[in-house]
């Protein structure tokens, strides 16, 4: 892939800030947004203003953006000079109260942005500050005030979205994967048949065998023909070329490089609506940890840090443990080594980017100080990687 991002992402970005991320889940389990939460990594921090507008400004496209400052300072520069492009800022309930801050929450509305109330407030809001916040995060079962929808945020588990919105959330922030995949008793996994067609066309690569075979695969599925033409052609991946058929990307590619490609197909080609936050999860994992690799001599390594970070919540996908899908999904060693094993050289880089989702900062500081990264290169990546995945979608 190639380095097709804004000059504001190319180089480390916030040292004294660690991002997070999770996608913000409607009721159909389409995904509305991204929420990025920044946490200042020391009460003194200092963070640089331009720099931080500069970066959100090229990382994300035009709404579906949630701000998620934490700390009262990061909050009041946000609120004084929000970015550009229209955004939901995260304001904390006693933050919102205050009345040294109501002028500027009151300006968000004028300047097109919204605002996302965390909590009850203690007293009824001003009016020019209440008509910014259209949305609030409360636990699963409080009750949201009249003229605003409630959002459940920090949700784990499939089971936990569900029952958030059971509960009368509008959306959920959060993860529906909460560990490895563990299959009830009797459960048979049971593969859609445009993802068996990947997977042997995947085994079929793996084997080398001609383009004419291969292309006749591909063929008994054309969605996916022409899904996977629309990914070698989207701006995230700076072909130097167009790519015009199956035939002309094996040409352009050779079948190592394929391998990749195939990867990203088969881990967003589920037609079940209920995987969206999977299948948004995996592709930026995949692109994060790809972006973690980019120092690395190997292109093969590159390649494999992405694949390993697609196939990483697979197990979800096709609810099947890595062990049994890993037995007729060709992988290289060191991605069955990080998925089936937890060991090997890629796994470290994998729990950073779960250290990533869970928005922990102890745990982002352990993973990053074990790879010896800095924060404000983890950062970069990040935003490389979720800028990216907007230009898939």
């Amino acid at each position: 892939m190639s380095d097709n991002v804004p000059a504001a992402l190319d180089h480390a970005i916030l040292p004294g800030v660690a991002l997070g991320y999770a996608p913000v889940i409607d009721r159909q389990r389409a995904i509305a947004g991204t929420r990025l939460t920044l946490v200042p990594l020391r009460a003194d921090a200092n963070i640089d203003h331009a720099e931080l507008l500069a970066a959100l400004t090229a990382a994300f496209p035009k709404g579906g953006t949630v701000l998620s400052p934490q700390g009262e300072a990061l909050l009041t520069a946000l609120l004084q000079q929000p970015p550009a492009e229209p955004a939901q800022i995260e304001v904390p309930a006693f933050i919102a109260a205050d009345a040294a801050h109501a002028d500027t929450i009151a300006a968000l509305k004028g300047a097109g942005h919204t605002g996302l109330l965390k909590g009850l407030p203690s007293s009824p809001l001003a009016a020019p500050v209440a008509a910014v916040f259209k949305q609030i995060v409360l636990e699963p079962g409080q009750s949201a005030p009249a003229g605003t929808e409630l959002v459940c945020a920090g949700m784990r588990g499939a089971a936990a979205i569900d029952d958030a919105f059971k509960a009368g959330a509008t959306a959920v922030i959060g993860w529906p994967m909460d560990g490895a995949y563990e299959a009830e008793p009797g459960t048979k996994t049971e593969i859609a048949a445009d993802l068996q067609v990947i997977m042997e066309l995947m085994s079929r690569v793996d084997e080398g065998e001609d383009v004419e075979r291969l292309e006749q695969t591909l063929k008994r599925d054309p969605s996916l023909a022409f899904k996977l033409l629309r990914y070698m052609n989207s701006a995230a991946f700076g072909l130097p070329v167009e790519v015009s058929s199956f035939r002309h990307a094996i040409m352009l590619l050779g079948y190592a490089r394929l391998k990749r490609w195939l990867a990203l197909l088969l881990t967003t080609a589920s037609k079940d609506h209920s995987m969206r936050p999977i299948m948004y999860g995996a592709v930026r994992r995949g692109l994060i940890m790809e972006e973690l690799a980019a120092g690395m001599e190997e292109r093969e390594m590159r390649d494999e840090m992405f694949i390993c970070g697609l196939f990483s919540l697979l197990d979800h996908m096709l609810k099947a443990p890595f062990e049994k899908l890993l037995q007729s999904i060709p992988v290289p060693e060191r991605v069955r080594q990080a998925l089936v094993d937890e060991s090997g050289p890629f796994l470290p880089y994998l729990e950073l980017v779960r250290a990533l989702e869970s928005e922990s900062v102890f745990d982002y500081r352990e993973r990053a100080d074990a790879l010896m990264i800095g924060a404000g290169e983890v950062n970069a990546c990040v935003l490389r990687a979720l800028h990216k995945a907007a230009q898939l979608e």
